[in-house]
């Protein structure tokens, strides 16, 4: 089934009251029109993300918890979203990078990339953008197709590379990096194509992922 204007509404209401007991008289709503829907988007994207990379491990189950962490959030219980990453390796801080999907009281976000990349990881990317390596090429040509995507990541305050291009700039300056597509459009969030979107885009933004991971396993 597809995610319905009940499973934003419950998002954004469960985050409102902020309450252990409210969560527990409507968590069947949760699992019927958060979880349930989640749980099968990644079930149907998940062909597309094992062409794209056999060695990513597909499991539902591993959705991200509703609920906070306490130590580092002392003053709220409930996040207002939820998500899930396709990669290979489950820890988010340096951790490889992946394909991801995220629900929320505001709509939805997918995208590649990486959730916070070493400072290794970029400079052995930075490495493969400046020798002009096909990987990139094929990356770069493949952004620049993307449509209603926006690459985000920190950039330095000052340019590292004020001698290069300003296309090449917006990739060799950032501190982390990936790509979004982030909507609150009901016709897109309500769809019962939204999975085929999801893998289609994943698709086409296979050749950064095969960039990034190209970048892994270049010595340090």
């Amino acid at each position: 089934m597809p995610f319905s204007q009940l499973s934003v509404d419950f998002l954004f209401e469960n985050r409102l009251h902020d309450s252990r007991d409210w969560f527990k008289d409507h968590k069947q709503i949760y699992a019927e029109q958060v979880t349930e829907p989640m749980k099968q988007l990644i079930l149907d994207v998940a062909p597309t993300i094992l062409k794209i990379d056999p060695l990513i491990e597909i499991n539902p189950a591993r959705i991200s918890r509703i609920y906070r962490d306490m130590r580092l959030n002392p003053d709220s219980i409930f996040r207002d979203h939820i998500w899930y990453t396709f990669s290979r390796t489950r820890e988010q801080f340096h951790a490889l990078p992946g394909f991801y999907f995220s629900i929320g009281a505001g709509g939805i976000s997918y995208g590649c990339g990486y959730y916070c990349a070493s400072a290794q990881s970029m400079q052995k990317l930075r490495r493969l953008i400046l020798a002009g390596d096909d990987k990139f090429k094929e990356a770069f040509l493949a952004a620049d197709r993307l449509k209603g995507f926006e690459m985000f990541g920190d950039l330095y305050k000052r340019s590292k590379f004020p001698d290069q291009p300003e296309e090449l700039r917006r990739w060799l300056d950032r501190k982390s990096i990936g790509f979004s597509f982030d909507t609150g459009d009901p016709e897109i969030l309500f769809s019962e194509k939204l999975a085929q979107r999801v893998a289609r885009d994943f698709k086409k933004l296979a050749p950064f992922y095969e960039l990034c991971m190209k970048a892994e396993t270049l010595p340090e």
